[in-house]
C-alpha cells in the first residue's frame, strides 16, 4: 500500500509540473494568437476587436500568477478554451473526437502487436533453433527495419490501389451517416482501419518479439526454472507461469511507455492514410499557431504517459511478488 501511495504522490507532483510547463511555454513565445490574427488581416480588422477576441479565447490579462490560477480553475472545470483554427469550436470537442479515433486504431493495433509479439517471442525462446526462432523472427525483423512510411505506401499501392481490397484513406465512407448503431457504418470503420492497423502491427511486432525472446533466454537459465522442470510440471506451465511471467516485466514497462506516447498519434500513419487522430490534429494546430489546441493536445499526451506508467506500476504489484 505504501508503494502505491508513493507512486500516487509522485505522479501527482509530475502532473502539476507538466501543467505548469504547459502554461508557461506559449507565454514565453513572442506575441500571442490574437496579435497574429490581426497581422494576417493586415489592417482590415478593427483594433478595438483585440480585447473582445482575447476574452473570447480565454486569454486573461494581468500578472502571471493570476493567469496561472485562472488556468488551473479552467482545467478543473474541463474548459480548455476555444480553438483558433476551428473557431468557435471548443478545444475539448476537437480533442475528444481525435482521441477516440486514435484509441480505436492505434491503441488497439499496439495491443495486438504486443500480445502477438510477446507470445511469439516466448515460443521462439522456448524452442530455440526451430521455425519461429530461425525463420519467422528474422523475416519480421527485416520488415520492421524498413521505414514505417515505406511499408505503409507499399500497402496503399498494392492492397488498396492495385488490388482494391481496402479503402485508400479516411476513417469511414463519407456517404454513410455517422451512427455507431448502424452495421453499415461499423463495417465501413473496420474496413478503413484494417490497412493502417495491419501496417502498424507488421512493422512493430518484431520489436516486441525480439525483446521477449531475449528476456526469456535470460530467465530460462535461472535455478527456479530447473526446479520447476525437476518437479515434473508440464512444459506449458513452466513456459508461461514461471518463465514468461518473469520475462515479460521489462516488456510491460515498454508497453506502458508506448501506450502513453501513442496517444500523440502516429503522425505518419494518419498522414499516409488521411486518418483523423491526435497526430493530424496537433500538426494542424502547430501549423496554424492554435495555442489553446496545442496546449490541450500536449497536456493530454502528458497525462496519458503518466496514467500508462501508473497502471504499469500497479501491474508490477500483481505480477511481481518482490514488489509486494
Amino acid at each position: 500500500m505504501q508503494y502505491l501511495l508513493r507512486k500516487v504522490l509522485f505522479y501527482s507532483f509530475t502532473a502539476l509540473v507538466a501543467i505548469t510547463i504547459n502554461f508557461f511555454l506559449p507565454r514565453m513565445m513572442a506575441g500571442d494568437p490574437v496579435a497574429m490574427m490581426m497581422g494576417r488581416f493586415q489592417g482590415r480588422m478593427d483594433p478595438r476587436a483585440i480585447d473582445s477576441l482575447r476574452k473570447t479565447f480565454g486569454f486573461v490579462e494581468g500578472p502571471l500568477h493570476i493567469q496561472y490560477w485562472e488556468y488551473i480553475k479552467s482545467l478543473f472545470r474541463g474548459n480548455l478554451g476555444i480553438s483558433i483554427s476551428a473557431f468557435p469550436a471548443p478545444v475539448t470537442d476537437l480533442i475528444g473526437y481525435a482521441l477516440m479515433w486514435t484509441i480505436r486504431l492505434l491503441v488497439v493495433s499496439l495491443i495486438i502487436s504486443f500480445l502477438l509479439g510477446t507470445i511469439m517471442g516466448t515460443i521462439a525462446a522456448w524452442k530455440r533453433g526451430k521455425v519461429m526462432d530461425s525463420y519467422v523472427l528474422p523475416t519480421l525483423a527485416i520488415v520492421g527495419a524498413f521505414p514505417y512510411f515505406f511499408i505503409a505506401l507499399l500497402m496503399v499501392y498494392f492492397l488498396g490501389l492495385q488490388a482494391g481490397w481496402f479503402p485508400l484513406s479516411l476513417a469511414f465512407d463519407k456517404e454513410i451517416r455517422v451512427d455507431w448503431s448502424n452495421p453499415n457504418f461499423l463495417g465501413s470503420v473496420v474496413q478503413h482501419a484494417i490497412l493502417p492497423a495491419f501496417t502498424i502491427v507488421i512493422t512493430s511486432i518484431s520489436g516486441w518479439m525480439l525483446g521477449m525472446r531475449n528476456n526469456m533466454i535470460g530467465v530460462l537459465s535461472h535455478d527456479y526454472i530447473t526446479l520447476a522442470e525437476a518437479k515434473g510440471l508440464s512444459n506449458l506451465r513452466v513456459m508461461y507461469n514461471y518463465a514468461a511471467r518473469n520475462a515479460i516485466l521489462p516488456s510491460i514497462t515498454g508497453f506502458g511507455m508506448s501506450l502513453g506516447f501513442i496517444l500523440g498519434g502516429a503522425l505518419v500513419t494518419e498522414v499516409v492514410f488521411s486518418y483523423p487522430g491526435m497526430g493530424s490534429l496537433l500538426l494542424g494546430a502547430v501549423n496554424s499557431r492554435d495555442y489553446p489546441l496545442m496546449q490541450a493536445g500536449f497536456l493530454v499526451i502528458t497525462f496519458a504517459v503518466l496514467l500508462a506508467n501508473f497502471l504499469v506500476d500497479i501491474l508490477y504489484v500483481v505480477l511481481d511478488p518482490r514488489v509486494r
